[in-house]
């Protein structure tokens, strides 16, 4: 007999995120604004890269502005339409293409970069090493890449974000499991870095902890 369709994974992760998009763009695009750690490190990753850098999971596009600002030639790529249409209209002058990381539509060693800030927290921990080799085939032998995310060990589910009905998995990883993962699939760890949450008086995050991942793709 028929029934009603089960919804993916993936298609239950672009309709939470198309559902809050116009609010998350207005609550997070000028967030770097007060993450001068996380600033200090794409500055970092921007000093590295050299070609044309992809904000993966890019949201609304903050950290593609912060990179474009600085120089750098930058597409974003984000699974949820809804994302993708407000990136490109506060940033106008930046590409932005929507796709899943599972498998991207570029070719083999397109890009000279990656910043992945925290989108790797939606995968499942058994999907992280295949996109981590995915990643590593679209980028340029001696390519950058960024990752960043919660640590810890759980994955939670939020079904509800600022009274807005969602179904969105996290899951968090110890810096040493990432790294490991990173090794795994081909990159060499060029460095990495733990903070605390930013709680001062005019910027709160979620109370958790956040890890940093620098890897390298090889030279041939």
């Amino acid at each position: 007999m028929g029934g009603r369709r089960r919804i993916s994974p993936v298609e239950q992760l672009c309709a939470s995120y198309d559902k809050i998009a116009v609010e998350y763009a207005r609550r997070s695009f000028a967030e770097l604004a007060h993450k001068p750690a996380d600033c200090q490190i794409l500055d970092i990753f921007a000093a590295r890269t050299r070609g044309t850098v992809c904000d993966l999971g890019c949201g609304p596009g903050q950290v593609a502005r912060y990179l474009r600002d600085r120089g750098k030639d930058v597409v974003g790529v984000d699974v949820s339409a809804g994302m993708v249409a407000e990136a490109q209209r506060l940033n106008p002058d930046v590409t932005f293409i929507q796709a899943d990381m599972r498998q991207l539509p570029v070719d083999d060693e397109s890009w000279g970069g990656i910043a992945a800030f925290y989108s790797l927290i939606h995968l499942a921990r058994a999907e992280v090493p295949i996109v981590l080799k995915e990643l590593y085939r679209v980028l340029q032998p001696g390519g950058q890449l960024l990752v960043s995310f919660h640590l810890g060990k759980t994955t939670v589910r939020s079904k509800d974000w600022w009274g807005i009905p969602v179904r969105l998995d996290y899951t968090s990883f110890f810096s040493e499991e990432m790294q490991e993962y990173l090794r795994e699939a081909g990159f060499s760890v060029e460095g990495w870095l733990n903070r605390p949450p930013y709680t001062n008086a005019v910027y709160h995050e979620a109370p958790s902890y956040r890890g940093y991942v620098f890897g390298q793709k090889g030279v041939e």
